[in-house]
Order: structure tokens, then sequence, then C-alpha cells
């Protein structure tokens, strides 16, 4: 494999689509309060891509050093794990792409505030920081929030409330109560992607100490917790589709809460971790259809 291919397996390139879905939606709903911006559009989708990249190389070298990717790992191979690529490689990586990061908020910030601004620059700031900080401390540490049951926390409010809420924030410079629920929405079925992956690693994550929420609480009670956080997820898209004055189109976007139903019916029936690894793309990907059909449903049928 090249470097560059081995650079990419890094990345994990099928993980972008759920990481982009918050931003769909907040333009959504920026574009229901009648503002839209191609450019900080971009920047946001940009800025979002490189976060999570960010992410998935220090995941791939926070549990490569720990050794928790181990041979009897279920899912793709990682990159240090396979040898792809070294520890330093993926250190120097990491921090490259923390300056690409940088670079990406503060062009947002200015793209979306201006020079004038003072307060909201200043809090987009530390909320693109402490993004970054997210991003790395997921693994990487001895203090790392995934091994301590966290990252479900850190998921919600990051892929949901901060990626909806504060993308709709940097078009319109407020945000609606009403709005925290398709928030409340993406960010569940983004905790349930990471659930249904901690639920496959279940085994070798106890083994090495990794105390997953689903280590925690047990192949039976984190099948549990999925169901009640994407029937929930569900609930709340469809109380705020009931309560706004769009087109009857808007209910377009519970079309694709058909196969996440289906899905929960496959989980219900397994009994083994390992068959549920298939199942991720599936519900990654009907995160990203759902939103993609929220953003055609408020963006051009209003």
């Amino acid at each position: 494999m090249t470097k560059v291919k081995a650079w990419l397996n890094a990345a994990r390139l099928r993980t972008l689509p759920l990481s982009i879905s918050g931003i769909i939606v907040g333009t959504a709903l920026a574009a229901y309060y009648g503002v839209t911006n191609i450019t900080i559009f971009a920047l946001a989708l940009c800025t979002t891509i490189g976060l999570q990249v960010t992410s998935n190389f220090a995941n791939d070298y926070g549990d490569g050093v720990k050794g928790t990717d181990g041979d009897d790992r279920i899912g793709p191979k990682r990159a240090l794990q396979s040898g792809l690529l070294s520890a330093a490689e993926l250190k120097k990586g990491i921090y490259i792409s923390i300056i690409i990061n940088a670079v990406l908020i503060v062009s947002l910030i200015i793209t979306s505030f201006g020079l004038k601004e003072i307060l909201y620059p200043i809090l987009f700031l530390m909320l693109g920081s402490f993004a970054i900080w997210a991003a790395i401390k997921y693994t990487v540490g001895k203090s790392a929030y995934g091994y301590q049951g966290l990252g479900d926390v850190f998921v919600f409010i990051f892929f949901g409330l901060v990626s909806v809420l504060g993308s709709m924030f940097l078009y319109v410079k407020f945000i609606s109560l009403i709005s925290v629920l398709p928030a409340i929405a993406i960010g569940l079925l983004s905790v349930g992607v990471l659930n249904l992956n901690n639920m496959r690693d279940i085994r070798s994550d106890a083994a090495v100490g990794k105390n997953t929420l689903a280590v925690k609480m047990g192949l039976s009670r984190a099948k549990n917790y999925h169901y009640t956080i994407l029937v929930l997820s569900l609930l709340c898209l469809f109380c705020f589709l009931l309560t706004t004055n769009a087109s009857q189109l808007r209910y377009v976007s519970l079309v694709g809460y058909i196969p996440v139903l289906v899905h929960l019916r496959k989980v219900a029936l397994t009994n083994k971790a390992a068959d549920l690894d298939p199942e991720l793309k599936k519900l990654a990907l009907s995160t990203f259809f759902i939103a993609i059909l929220f953003f055609i449903s408020y963006y051009y049928f209003l």
C-alpha cells in the first residue's frame, strides 16, 4: 500500500458523511430563518471534516500506542496496528491537521462575524480550541475520556449540539429554542453510531481496560440504550417538524428513519457482537440521508 493510501486509511473517509450531517442540518435551519451563505457552508464543512480527520488520526494513534487495537479487533484494520504508518508519522500527521484546523476555524469565524465583532469570535475561537482538544483526547493520553465511558457525551455535544446549533448561529447569529430538537436528533443518531462501534468491540475493549459505556453496561443493556436513543431521535425530529410552518414536504426527512428502524430490528436479533459491524455503515449513512432530506425540505421547499 502506498503512503497516500495509508493516510487515506488513517483518515477513515467513511466516517465523514456522519461528521458533516450536523452542518447540513444547521444550514437548513438557517435557511428556514431566511439566511443562506455558500462561503460559510463550504468553510463549515471543511472545518468539520478537518476536525474529524484529526480525531481519526488521534484515535488510530491513541489506541495503537495503548495496544487497544490487537489482532483480534473486529472491523477495518488501523494504520498503526497494521504497520501502514508509524507512531511518529501519525503524530506528525496530527500536528499538521491541527494547524490546518486552526486556519479553517479562523477563516470561518472571520467570514461569519467579520473583524468588527469581538465577543462572538472569541467565543467561537474557544469553542474551536475545545473541539480540537476533544478530537485528540478521545483516546490520546492517560486521561483519555473515551476510556472512561465519556465518549457518548462528547459525541452528543459536538456532533449534535455544537455542529447543528453552532453552524446555525454562524448564519443567523441567534439560536431558537425549537432548533434544539433537530440538534438533539442528530446528536443521538451520532451517539448510536458510537454505541454500535463500542458494542462491536465490547470484548476487546474490556480486555485492555477501555471502559466504554457499552463495556460498563454489558451487551444486553447497551442494546436497550441503543433502542432508546434512536427512538428518542425520531421523536425529537418529529416534534420539530410538527411545530414548523414549512411545506408539508418537511416530513420527507422521516423517510430516512425507515432504514434506522430496520437496523434496530437487526440489532435486536443479533446475539454476537461481531455481527454488528456491517450495521455501522448503515446507521452512519442513514443519519447522513436524514440530514440531506431535512436540508432539501427546508432549503428548497419552505
